[in-house]
């Protein structure tokens, strides 16, 4: 059976409509059975319903500073909906240990960096900086500890002369658009290694990216 999943967006889903287009096939592993937002008029959102899937939106801005209260207001959305496991797809809320605890172990975040390295925002420009030869994503399981979950998935891309932030950004996106289906799949599927116990790290699982094997 099928893992239904819900994902969070702040944005304009990007990533959402990689997993939305992945879970169209029959043979995968997880349904896309809710998108949830914070932002009411996020793009994302009508990506989503125009795909068929249901959405709903929880208006951070209603709750003030009680991050606990609205989290546990997307809680009971997600379980209403029979949720079991939660893709992050640029939410960009801190999360608070209610929500990660909820779903320990069932949480996945997509991060635009090869992890470790360059944890938190403005990686391209990180990355730049630092001169390193290549970069890329990553996706992990969500823990309490900012961008530093059990790496399930990455995918490297060349840093190139002349980037910019902005052209950096875009080959690496190439690449998140392509790697998180792959990782959910693995947690949905149950993959080997998958579990929050231990790291299950894919160095470029896919061909193509950007001349890196």
């Amino acid at each position: 059976m099928r893992r239904r999943t819900a994902v969070l967006l702040s944005g304009r889903g990007s990533n959402c409509a990689a997993l939305i287009d992945a879970a169209a096939d029959p043979a995968y592993p997880a349904e896309i059975a809710l998108v949830l937002t914070n932002v009411p008029d996020a793009p994302g959102l009508a990506r989503a319903a125009a795909a068929g899937v249901p959405t709903a939106a929880i208006d951070h801005r209603s709750f003030g500073r009680d991050r606990a209260a609205h989290e546990r207001a997307v809680i009971a959305a997600l379980r209403a909906a029979g949720i079991e496991l939660v893709c992050l797809a640029g939410y960009m809320r801190v999360l608070t240990p209610l929500l990660v605890g909820a779903y320990a172990g069932r949480m996945l975040n997509i991060h635009p960096s090869l992890l470790p390295a360059f944890p938190g925002l403005h990686t391209h420009a990180a990355a730049l900086a630092a001169g390193v030869k290549l970069h890329g994503c990553t996706v992990h399981l969500v823990t309490e500890a900012l961008d530093a979950g059990p790496i399930v998935a990455q995918a490297a891309v060349p840093v190139l002369p002349g980037d910019t932030e902005a052209t950096l950004a875009a080959r690496v996106l190439v690449q998140e658009l392509r790697l998180y289906p792959l990782a959910l799949a693995l947690l949905a599927g149950g993959g080997a290694g998958v579990p929050a116990a231990a790291d299950a790290t894919l160095c470029n699982p896919l061909p193509g990216a950007g001349g890196v094997a």
